[in-house]
């Protein structure tokens, strides 16, 4: 068994606490399907947001979430390059699995598919 990182991504529309936690609980919810996860297999998530985005932490919305309250979650700013996409939740998870990389699914979700065109799930 491997730790391997997973990453994903999901814009919002508005600065709004519950536009973000659900974002984020979609973000979380395809990854986990997307890559058969249970909550013990995570090691830690890492969440950044947009300098944007300041009504929640992410990691409220995944708190929520039922065999979650052990998980270390970890929420920051994203680097404020000037361009860089808006209104943007960025998740990597550290998981334990017996994937390959080749294997592992990262999620790149709305307004975020552009900066992983070759990774995003179509909608």
């Amino acid at each position: 068994m491997s730790v391997r990182g997973i990453r994903g991504a999901i814009t919002v529309d508005v600065n709004e606490e519950q536009t973000i936690l659900s974002a984020t609980l979609d973000l979380m919810n395809s990854i986990v399907a997307d890559n058969n996860l249970v909550p013990d297999d995570i090691c830690s998530v890492m969440i950044t947001v947009t300098d944007d985005l300041d009504a929640a932490f992410p990691a409220k919305a995944i708190r929520r979430l039922e065999g979650w309250e052990l998980v270390p979650l970890m929420c920051a700013l994203e680097v404020p390059v000037k361009g860089s996409l808006e209104k943007c939740i960025r998740f990597m998870l550290h998981v334990n699995t017996s994937k390959t990389q080749a294997e592992i699914k990262h999620v790149y979700l709305g307004g975020a598919q552009v900066l992983r065109p070759d990774l995003s799930k179509a909608q």
